[in-house]
């Protein structure tokens, strides 16, 4: 594996300061994630789906905001990875320490998320921690080879997809892919890169993308140049996707999540890449304003933690929050979030990093 010796750009080095957008970014891409998981989660417990325009635009599996803050959410993750590795990538003894601190992040993730999946089904956690372990190895790689493992994510997704489709056409079977014996090796590994909620095929490609961002954020130009590379697949996957007139067609130019067509996927990366330069413009323009998510960004993972206890204490333990509609998601989503960001910002102020992110760092460093 080649060191990258042209990886950043020399702008790219230019201050080691914090920059408020990815902060932002990642707390505003949370603030989605828990509003369509409360939706989502609350639909499972017995909440009434209906059938109006706002019950379809949040609903959180074909819903046209499905997936996107996730998508977003990893996408600033790929950005933080280059952030912290930019230094120091010609010193062996340094990218060794940085290789090993990424594994260890990411095996930590990956354990959490598995206790987590014990009482919140699907979360993103083990993925996230699959990526990091991933990150160990090809963050020294060259942008372009960074690429060739983005498209080779997203295109194992829609090889996997099409031979799917053709087995079932054909009445064959293909249960030992993705119906594996649960609890076994076979269904973990299956699990992370094929079958679960965010596979890394194709959701690697979102955090190769992240760390390709990150390489051109010191770049003067580098809004408008990600700013119309997300414009045009966002638009090229609006055009295509959906249009086949067969069963076929409709599976490979799907945009639906569920699907992991390479449509999907441009169209969300499109999407978070327009979501990213905008909403960073506006932190760079208005500091001031956007602090507080800059500082609750900075504890997402304690957030998304304590999201994730909010619902079952209110829900499944006390009762609190009746399982009905739309309104009563929105509700209780926005009502955490109001809390959480100003608990957030209260700590943050008062004590630094969050108490979840203080262990992590802390096994990880």
């Amino acid at each position: 594996m080649a060191l990258s010796t042209g990886t950043l750009p020399a702008s790219a080095a230019i201050s080691t300061r914090r920059q408020p957008g990815p902060d932002v970014i990642r707390s505003l891409a949370l603030v989605g994630v828990v509003v369509m998981n409360y939706h989502g989660y609350l639909i499972i417990r017995g909440a009434a789906r209906g059938g109006s325009w706002a019950d379809n635009f949040f609903n959180p599996w074909t819903g046209p905001l499905a997936t996107r803050f996730a998508a977003t959410f990893v996408l600033v993750a790929g950005v933080g990875v280059t952030l912290l590795t930019r230094q120091g990538v010609d010193d062996m003894n340094r990218v060794i320490d940085m290789r090993w601190r990424l594994i260890r992040r990411g095996a930590v993730l990956y354990a959490v998320g598995l206790c987590l999946d014990l009482i919140w089904k699907g979360t993103i956690i083990p993925f996230y921690g699959a990526m990091f372990v991933l990150a160990a190895f090809i963050f020294t790689l060259r942008s372009r080879w960074i690429f060739v493992v983005s498209a080779v994510a997203v295109g194992a997704a829609v090889l996997i997809g099409t031979w799917r489709f053709w087995r079932q056409e054909a009445g064959e079977s293909t249960a030992w892919l993705f119906s594996p014996a649960e609890g076994s090796l076979q269904g973990y590994v299956f699990d992370i890169f094929v079958n679960g909620t965010h596979p890394l095929f194709p959701w690697l490609g979102f955090f190769c993308a992240g760390i390709l961002l990150g390489r051109v954020l010191g770049r003067p130009d580098w809004r408008a140049i990600v700013g119309g590379i997300g414009f045009m697949l966002f638009a090229s996957a609006s055009l295509a996707g959906d249009a086949g007139d067969t069963i076929f067609q409709s599976v490979v130019l799907s945009t639906q999540p569920a699907s992991r067509s390479a449509i999907f996927f441009a169209s969300a990366l499109g999407t978070a890449l327009l979501a990213y330069v905008v909403i960073d413009a506006i932190a760079e323009r208005f500091p001031t304003a956007v602090d507080p998510f800059r500082r609750a960004g900075q504890l997402t993972l304690t957030l998304y933690l304590l999201h994730i206890l909010v619902f079952n204490f209110a829900v499944d333990w006390m009762g609190w929050v009746i399982p009905t509609g739309l309104s009563t998601s929105l509700l209780f989503a926005g009502g955490f979030w109001i809390v959480a960001i100003a608990l957030a910002n209260l700590w943050h102020r008062r004590l630094g990093r969050g108490p979840a992110e203080r262990i992590y760092r802390l096994i990880g460093s």
